[in-house]
């Protein structure tokens, strides 16, 4: 259909704001959104409708349309109900790329908008997607009435005797189909295992659907907005977060109407993808203000009001604040130039989701931001203690491999050879004052983790309580500083009169400072060792008898 077929049905109420000359453009689908980026999503041809939530400040718009334009869309439908009106910059950005735009007033529904463009848009395609479209409208409404990917799902059952599944890029079942007698849903291993065939699979570039055979059976996998979007995009900058669509059939036979069947359906679902990346922009603000009141220093005062507007956010009707415990995430690609950031933090978002949850409504109890190279996660815990590391991974005592035990395989497949991704958990605090050592305390376990082996790895804040696992992280201009002013005295004076002060002095501190212990291990009369460990001293200008000073000298000697 072309966007001029759009102005002149009188039902949808648009108003032409600009674009006439590029009105006979074809529109091969359509999208909602309001997210500041929304390239991953677009392939080209569609017709974008936003509330203009993504824009804060005039700049903001055209960035937003030239990302829009370098996508390919058909045209721009912007709402009238967040600003009363379509900003003037966004008016002149729209005419600077030539991308045709229109308002919507606040009568007339995003749904009725989407729904109208793929009835049109699917006049031609097999009769059984005609099935789906006209059930689109409950697939776009949120609340306890919408019916979200199980619509389509189900329909896939009733009308074409399909089993499918959405899951995530870990496994998680998002949706399913609910076909009677269809038998019990996909086991947690299966799920686990298609998730990693899809990402081996997105990793190869090669266009879905693919087919698979996992515990005896064939499996179709499908990506949701994967395939041609974001033309020139590199794929390691959503492999990680991409859902995928799982249909228990080999798609191999199956006839061009059918495949383009599921097709659309893989972009219904994409659209309520799309809607729940949206519902987190506001757990992301807040862990990002928050974030950055820890890292500049800010009163712990000024951080905990940041925190009890958090709190209502992430654990509505929790009548405490909650305790906090913090995770921070690295996502690394060899020789990449993608941006580990966003990746990471996407991925942060499905690991840490509620496990008790289902369908695509956000049951985050986190929020997730991205600093620099890195993602931290604020994850609250109820302040009474409740429920354990068993139950849910938001309880109190999360821990580093439980962050894992489903997902280590499928995202082994999906960083392939070339990338790894780290993470490092924190003990839980108590205040805002905690924060700061929180965040360190997990950046400490995230480098732990990293020098591991492996391509998924993750270490927690119990790991840490041993000095061995921090020294590899001190400097190492400090590490020789420190040791060459502690031990380089004592070393001269070896090579000079062959004393062995550093030999005696590793024997003192490992038996604990006692003479009597010390002297029977190196076969000396107790007075020769004093003689030695004065000499250990005046040549140092440290005491033996202080603890601050054996601990200096064991940590000299263990760092050199």
């Amino acid at each position: 259909m072309r966007l001029r077929a759009l102005l002149e049905t009188e039902a949808l109420g648009l108003r032409l704001l600009g674009g006439e000359d590029e009105l006979d453009r074809s529109v091969r689908g359509v999208m909602t959104t309001d997210l500041r980026d929304p390239s991953r999503y677009l392939s080209g041809g569609e017709l974008v409708l936003t509330g203009l939530a993504w824009r804060r400040e005039p700049e903001d718009s055209e960035r937003f349309v030239r990302i829009l334009t370098a996508a390919g869309v058909a045209g721009l439908a912007a709402g009238e109900a967040e600003l009363r009106s379509i900003p003037a910059d966004l008016v002149q950005a729209c005419e600077r790329h030539r991308l045709p735009l229109f308002s919507v007033v606040e009568d007339v529904s995003f749904a009725s908008i989407t729904e109208h463009v793929v009835r049109q848009v699917s006049s031609e395609r097999a009769g059984d997607l005609a099935a789906v479209v006209d059930r689109h409208r409950r697939l776009m409404t949120s609340g306890p009435t919408g019916g979200g990917p199980e619509v389509v799902l189900d329909l896939l059952g009733s009308d074409l005797d399909l089993r499918a599944w959405v899951l995530s890029p870990t496994g998680r079942p998002i949706a399913g189909s609910s076909l009677a007698g269809a038998g019990p849903e996909l086991p947690p291993a299966v799920c686990a295992a298609l998730a990693g065939e899809h990402l081996a699979a997105a990793r190869t570039g090669r266009r879905g659907p693919h087919r698979v055979s996992v515990g005896g059976n064939t499996y179709s996998l499908f990506p949701i907005g994967g395939g041609g979007r974001g033309a020139g995009r590199d794929v390691r900058e959503t492999v990680l977060s991409d859902w995928l669509l799982a249909v228990e059939a080999d798609a191999g036979d199956w006839s061009a109407e059918r495949l383009d069947l599921l097709d659309g359906v893989t972009q219904l679902i994409a659209v309520e993808r799309d809607r729940r990346d949206a519902a987190r922009t506001v757990r992301r603000r807040l862990a990002q203000e928050v974030l950055e009141l820890v890292q500049t220093g800010a009163q712990p005062t000024e951080i905990a009001a940041r925190l009890r507007v958090a709190a209502p956010v992430l654990l509505p009707g929790l009548g405490t604040a909650p305790h906090w415990q913090v995770v921070v995430a690295r996502v690394e690609w060899e020789g990449a130039d993608a941006p580990g950031g966003p990746v990471a933090q996407a991925l942060l978002e499905e690991i840490l989701v509620d496990p008790e949850s289902s369908g695509t409504e956000p049951s985050d109890r986190i929020a997730v931001a991205h600093l620099g190279d890195e993602a931290v996660a604020l994850v609250p815990l109820r302040a009474d203690g409740a429920g354990s590391a068993e139950d849910s991974p938001t309880a109190p005592g999360l821990h580093a491999e439980t962050l894992l035990a489903t997902v280590r395989e499928p995202l082994s497949r999906g960083l392939d050879d070339d990338g790894r991704v780290t993470f490092g958990v924190s003990a839980p605090v108590h205040s805002a004052e905690g924060l700061r050592g929180a965040l360190e305390e997990a950046r400490h376990a995230r480098r732990v983790a990293a020098a591991r082996a492996g391509r998924v790895c993750a270490a927690g804040h119990q790991e840490l309580a041993s000095h061995v696992l921090l020294l590899p992280f001190v400097p190492d201009d400090v590490r020789r500083a420190f040791t060459a002013r502690l031990l380089d005295p004592l070393r001269d004076y070896d090579h000079r009169h062959r004393a062995e002060l550093i030999p005696t002095l590793e024997a003192f501190l490992d038996c604990d400072g006692s003479w009597t212990r010390c002297a029977t291990r190196l076969h000396l009369h107790v007075n020769t060792l004093r003689y030695r460990v004065g000499r250990i001293e005046q040549l140092t200008g440290r005491d033996l008898s202080r603890l601050e000073d054996k601990l200096d000298f064991f940590l000299a000697l263990r760092m050199s």
